[in-house]
């Protein structure tokens, strides 16, 4: 079986998340914020794996699937290479991780600063592979 390619796999998580926000989580276009946090949740941690799994890619702070990563380790080996993708890791952390993910925030605001982040990041990233 051939390995994926991460890039492609992080656009395919990206996508996923747009899919889960579009056919589950109703907008109330009077407030802008999705009704139902739960699928606000699951397309922060869809947004964040992704960025993740770009991260990885590039930098590769997880060496295997079974362990887990402090944040500060990838903030660390991105920090020594690219300070503009470790501003853009650090606000992603902070939006898709913490404010989608953890908190569920449901602004529709928010999920739209979520996905412009991930796709910087994984646009970054694919840079640095290639």
């Amino acid at each position: 079986m051939r390995k994926k390619d991460p890039i492609e796999e992080s656009r395919r998580y990206v996508d996923n998340a747009r899919k889960t926000l579009k056919e589950n989580g109703e907008l109330d276009t009077e407030l802008n914020i999705y009704q139902d946090e739960k699928y606000v949740r699951a397309a922060g941690n869809y947004l964040w794996l992704g960025v993740l799994m770009a991260l990885d890619a590039v930098f590769h702070v997880r060496q295997d699937r079974r362990t887990r990563v402090d944040i500060k380790d990838y903030l660390a080996a991105v920090g020594k290479r690219d300070k503009k993708l470790l501003a853009l890791v650090n606000t992603g952390y902070d939006v898709m991780h913490l404010s989608m993910n953890y908190d569920g925030i449901q602004s529709k605001g928010v999920s739209d600063e979520g996905f412009r982040l991930a796709n910087n990041i994984i646009d970054r990233c694919e840079a640095m592979v290639n």
